[in-house]
């Protein structure tokens, strides 16, 4: 019998906690939805933010879908991308970049880049019609980076041996345990100048500028709002306030224009509760050992 009411009591007390969460998950997603009442039936400016590293807190899918849904909304008559990002892995950053390009076929898309629009970052605002940056912005780091850890050392220190089987001579290039060899080198540096050529050309065909115009400055260098607007890589200063403006006046929106943000959705409680920093970290640690990343990477002290 007492073994009967300690279960019951276990279960009770899951049902209520899981109530609780439950309840407190849906207050949460509509506190999240900046959307108020009295915009229904108003013209308005979608924005899309895009914080964090993308690829890891930033997953590329997410941010297609909320580009969709503003696409399909017939209140929706522009688009803001609102972007705080250093960039990040190759492959989301060009999924994204191809959406807004899809986007501002159909509705006129406007690039926002908040403290930091760099490398991916920039690259994904390269799409956009429009690109409005703070004056002290930090943008540009046009470039691609491939990074390889290398443990050698440290094993041969401690005795720790690695045996290799391998189908291919390349088929374990950035190996952690060995340094790459002269030929390796020479392969990653064709990849590595391939996926640079893809970068260029998002911003030839985005921005619709000249080759020689972005070489000049495609070489990792950063720079600020203010200097991206005399080398021709943004085309107005301002922040969030002034893209909605200017998406709206693009949009055909008379006056000031309602501004309608994605709604929130959790993956997890993680997410939920601790948001996608923790989210991110816990990516980090299940990334593989080599990846290529249009990422700016700031010296640490």
């Amino acid at each position: 019998m007492k073994k009967r009411s300690t279960f019951l009591a276990i279960v009770a007390t899951l049902l209520i906690v899981g109530a609780f969460a439950a309840a407190g998950l849906a207050l949460v997603r509509r506190a999240s939805s900046p959307m108020p009442r009295l915009m229904v039936g108003r013209d308005k400016v979608g924005v899309v933010p895009i914080e964090g590293i993308i690829g890891l807190d930033v997953e590329s899918d997410k941010i297609i879908e909320q580009l969709e849904a503003f696409k399909d909304n017939p209140s929706v008559k522009a688009v803001v991308v609102r972007i705080s990002s250093p960039g990040g892995s190759v492959g989301p950053s060009q999924e994204i970049y191809d959406k807004i390009l899809e986007v501002s076929e159909e509705k006129h898309v406007v690039a926002s880049l908040a403290d930091v629009a760099a490398s991916g970052g920039y690259y994904v605002a390269a799409a956009a019609d429009k690109i409005v940056a703070n004056p002290g912005t930090i943008t540009g780091s046009i470039g691609v980076i491939a990074e390889f850890p290398n443990f050698a050392q440290l094993l041969d220190k401690i005795g720790v041996k690695q045996a290799v089987v391998k189908s291919g001579e390349f088929k374990d290039i950035g190996s952690p345990v060995r340094d790459l060899t002269e030929k390796e080198k020479q392969l990653m540096q064709g990849l590595i100048d391939n996926v640079y050529d893809q970068f260029v050309m998002a911003i030839v065909e985005g921005r619709e500028m000249e080759r020689d115009a972005i070489l000049p400055y495609a070489d990792g260098r950063v720079f600020s709002g203010e200097q991206a607007l005399a080398y021709g890589f943004v085309d107005d200063l301002g922040g969030l306030e002034a893209a909605v403006k200017m998406a709206g006046e693009l949009g055909g929106i008379e006056g000031e224009p309602a501004v309608l943000y994605p709604e929130r959705r959790f993956d997890s409680f993680v997410d939920m509760f601790f948001g996608q920093q923790v989210d991110g970290l816990l990516k980090r640690a299940q990334l593989p050992s080599f990846h290529l990343s249009y990422l700016f990477v700031p010296p640490t002290h």
